[in-house]
């Protein structure tokens, strides 16, 4: 590795400061299921996260066995676009984090 890109890594267990924030909410058991909202960060990164993360829940309900494998992997990207993530399952009752 180059002493130029020595920089650039990121070691395991270091914390990064998010660049933007976007919150995934379960609208409830009719289609569209849900709804990714951002509060800040650049909007071609949240628009493209947005697009990827409805491709991967677009008809998964948070209680479909499938919802567990697609949300890990919504939290792993988030991660890579250094995003905060937050979810919103609890349909109909008060927003928790």
């Amino acid at each position: 590795m180059s002493p130029d890109t020595e920089d650039d890594v990121v070691e395991e267990g270091e914390v990064v400061e998010p660049i933007g924030h976007v919150r995934v909410v379960y609208l409830g058991p009719v289609a569209p299921h849900w709804e990714v909202q951002s509060d800040y960060g650049p909007a071609d990164v949240i628009e493209q996260f947005r697009e990827r993360v409805l491709a991967r829940l677009v008809l998964l309900p948070p209680h479909d066995p499938q919802f567990r494998r697609n949300s890990e992997r919504v939290v792993r990207d988030a991660e890579r676009e250094q995003l905060a993530l937050e979810w919103v399952l609890d349909y109909g009752e008060e927003t928790q984090a």
